[in-house]
């Protein structure tokens, strides 16, 4: 979550849930990276909710930055990654692969120059009102094209899926940062996870649809014999 300690370790503590209900549900190696994003997820919230309670120490200084690190790297470097690959390895149409390797192209290099930016620049997370603030020190002169590269990497693949349910997880990515990027313009790095249980639902339903669908093949091809 993104407005308390509490909201952060009970967020983790749900996408977690949802995690394991998404890998349980899996029945193929290609869904396990697509299922396993909530649980990601909760890896991600549980990191912010250490911070919640480190921050207000200024003696513990190294425990701060770690997980303030820890944090970005989800945010920033892992995400434009994960995603367009754990959607690639669901894809079976070799015309619709291509597509989304251009998409994870945009997102390698997203998240290659963010880890570069993680380990030249200094980062801080301080706490604002009920909010985390992630203070970056980076070059502004990428800022422009990497939140398209970003978007493209987050956003772009769900709709280019022969999933045809797919797009609701675009949606509620697309949702969630336009929310969080008009009302939380100086916090959208840590109120985008407040969104978070609703996109891992959405993965869950898409899960359960993807192997339904499978098992009715399945059960269609034994009829036919």
């Amino acid at each position: 979550m993104c407005f308390s300690a509490g909201a952060s370790f009970t967020s983790g503590v749900v996408l977690t849930v949802i995690g394991m209900a998404c890998l349980k549900r899996t029945d193929h190696p290609s869904q396990q990276l697509f299922a396993a994003i909530p649980l990601l997820f909760g890896v991600q919230q549980f990191s912010e909710g250490v911070l919640w309670t480190v921050l207000p120490e200024p003696n513990d200084l190294g425990t701060q930055m770690m997980f303030t690190y820890i944090y970005l790297f989800f945010a920033q470097v892992l995400w434009p990654v994960w995603i367009p690959i754990s959607i690639l390895m669901l894809e079976k149409h070799e015309t619709r692969k291509k597509i989304q390797k251009v998409f994870l192209a945009s997102g390698l290099m997203v998240g290659v120059y963010m880890a570069y930016c993680l380990l030249a620049f200094e980062a801080e997370a301080r706490i604002e009102g009920h909010h985390i603030t992630y203070i970056q020190n980076y070059p502004s002169i990428f800022r422009g094209y990497g939140t398209v590269l970003y978007a493209l990497a987050t956003v772009a693949p769900s709709f280019f899926s022969h999933i045809s349910r797919m797009w609701i997880f675009g949606t509620t990515i697309l949702i969630s940062y336009v929310v969080s990027a008009i009302f939380y313009e100086h916090y959208v790095l840590s109120v985008w996870c407040f969104f978070s249980a609703i996109i891992s639902l959405s993965i869950y339903l898409i899960i359960r649809y993807i192997t339904g669908s499978e098992q009715r093949k399945m059960n269609v091809g034994v009829s036919g014999y």
